[in-house]
């Protein structure tokens, strides 16, 4: 299966999570699981589905934070909202590259 490894910055800290690609249904969807990063574990679904005039995209993550109740604490007052906030730009960035047509 396919492997990636890639740099953001979050919180003002550079990070580098390496992730594997464990289950593929071309064209329909696929899953990626967190190998290497700065959670406990993350889980990452992709589907898409065919729409009249373009393309359905949803996302499904589920992850864990590192640090026991902390990071269960850390989820409850910022990260959860700021990990849907990051799937959701992601998401569109993603579409607006598709969708160039240059």
């Amino acid at each position: 299966m396919i492997t990636v490894t890639w740099e953001a910055t979050h919180f003002g800290i550079k990070q580098r999570l390496t992730a594997k690609v464990t289950h593929m249904k071309k064209p329909n969807e696929f899953v990626d699981i967190m190998l290497k990063g700065a959670f406990s574990s993350f889980t990452h679904k992709h589907q898409f589905f065919e729409e009249t005039g373009g393309t359905l995209m949803i996302d499904i993550f589920e992850y864990r934070s590192p640090f026991s109740i902390f990071g269960v604490m850390a989820d409850k007052l910022f990260l959860e909202k700021y990990m849907k906030r990051f799937i959701i730009s992601r998401a569109k960035e993603l579409k607006r590259i598709a969708e160039n047509t240059e």
